[in-house]
């Protein structure tokens, strides 16, 4: 049964830095999502099982990067330059039935397997 681990979560104020953990049971596309109160879910980056390729909400491009160890089947959301409106539950998720590339990786649809998410808060 495939287990999605997530960490890192916290408060943090706006500038800062924070990195979240997903630690899966396997090798697969991963995604990171996250939902803001009173918002729908929304995408913020993905990576492929090979971590060849990776993609990137424009909110987030250049402030956040994701990465992944292979050899801890582990994914990582490094956010930068924080801002109070990245405020949100961050989920992460992963691809277990197919490969997702371009704009699939995008799509929660995609993604067959989710973490139980991490608060992230960053005050103004």
């Amino acid at each position: 049964q495939v287990q999605l681990v997530e960490s890192g979560g916290g408060l943090v104020q706006a500038g800062g830095s924070l990195r979240l953990s997903c630690a899966a049971s396997g090798r697969y596309d991963m995604g990171w999502f996250r939902q803001a109160p009173g918002k729908d879910r929304e995408f913020v980056a993905a990576i492929t099982w090979s971590a060849r390729s990776t993609y990137y909400a424009e909110s987030v491009k250049g402030r956040f990067a994701i990465s992944r160890d292979s050899a801890k089947n582990t994914v990582y959301l490094r956010m930068n330059s924080l801002k109070s409106e990245d405020t949100a539950v961050y989920y992460c998720a992963a691809s277990i039935w197919s490969y997702c590339s371009g704009i699939g990786c995008r799509d929660e649809n995609q993604y067959d397997k989710w973490g139980q998410g991490t608060q992230v808060t960053v005050s103004s």
